[in-house]
């Protein structure tokens, strides 16, 4: 096991929404298998471990438009 620390990045939509997103520390994937997600409005707050196979198929689908509500 690795004393890695989550390094957290916010995507460039989130900054253009005003802060109001989630960010990720995709640094952690290929260590431990998880990309850890947080709310980016509450740094200390709760943090979501999501396996690194269904973070991929979330953006996957984020970036086919499975999500579009429009």
């Amino acid at each position: 096991m690795t004393n890695e620390s989550p390094r957290w990045y916010t995507s460039s939509y989130s900054v253009a929404n005003g802060g109001n997103c989630v960010e990720v520390a995709a640094n952690l994937a290929a260590t431990r298998g998880i990309v850890p997600v947080r709310d980016s409005k509450v740094a200390g707050g709760p943090v979501a471990d999501v396996p690194v196979a269904a973070f991929s198929a979330f953006v996957a689908a984020v970036r086919d438009g499975k999500f579009d509500t429009v």
